[in-house]
């Protein structure tokens, strides 16, 4: 058994000849902010959908908790307190800001209850039901959402999705929150101000955090153990003060053992 909260163990995808995750191994405690870092195609993304259940692995273990997960479905796995945003966003852009993030409730939601939630005379709202509309409009808020909780989610510019994505994933409560290039199109404020409010909600919320981040900078400031992956293999795990010095990870990156990432 394993006193981290997140457990990967030997993890492997095969995509025909292609091993897109070798053998990757490391673990997350509670409480930690674990930068997933690699060039392009190193097979960030290809891990996460692993541990969320996307894609089903040809070897290895997952363990939450201490209980392996690997063979439970994404919505069981989701119940048991995984949540994600995505690379390429995921969600109803024909449905308004509000109800993406209701959405993030429906774990806690019983069925018969869903239609309290539509504009209709009859329905009444359950204790549960008003809990997750409490929680819905404080995250609203504190993404700066309250405003546009009326607009359809695909009408917004890209920085506004990005929030409302985060917010959804956020409203389900999750154990350990994995974030998919949270950052990517914002500008460096729009990324300054949604860093704040992530830590802001860490401490609060004592999650834990998986991330995939292009930006050196912000792993480096916001991670407390990088993963560094280079052709599906782990090539370095550490603090971030080692890891920008690593010979191996630098190689991965700019092919120059002399330099350093900044």
């Amino acid at each position: 058994m394993h006193d981290a909260l997140l457990s990967i163990q030997n993890l492997t995808l095969h995509f025909g000849g292609v091993t897109a995750v070798n053998g990757v191994t490391f673990d997350i405690c509670q409480g930690q902010i674990v930068g997933l870092i690699g060039p392009n195609g190193a097979g960030k993304t290809s891990l996460i959908n692993l541990i969320t259940g996307t894609y089903t692995a040809n070897e290895g273990e997952v363990y939450l908790n201490n209980a392996n997960i690997l063979q439970k479905p994404i919505f069981q796995r989701a119940r048991l307190g995984l949540s994600r945003t995505f690379q390429n966003l995921a969600l109803f852009n024909g449905m308004t800001v509000y109800d993406n993030v209701m959405v993030g409730r429906h774990l806690h939601i019983s069925e018969h209850a869903i239609s309290s939630f539509l504009p209709m005379p009859w329905a009444r709202q359950s204790s549960d039901e008003k809990q997750s509309t409490t929680i819905v409009e404080s995250l609203l808020d504190r993404f700066g959402l309250s405003e546009l909780r009326n607009e359809e989610v695909g009408s917004l510019p890209y920085g506004f999705q990005k929030r409302v994505e985060l917010a959804r994933a956020l409203a389900s409560e999750p154990l350990v929150l994995m974030l998919d290039e949270p950052f990517a199109g914002m500008t460096p404020s729009e990324s300054r101000e949604l860093a704040k409010v992530i830590l802001e909600i860490w401490i609060e919320k004592k999650l834990t955090i998986l991330m995939i981040e292009h930006n050196m900078g912000l792993i480096m400031d916001l991670a407390d153990i990088v993963v560094v992956l280079d052709f599906g293999k782990l090539v370095a795990l550490g603090p971030p003060e080692e890891i920008k010095i690593n010979p191996k990870v630098i190689k991965a990156y700019i092919g120059d053992v002399d330099a350093e990432l900044s």
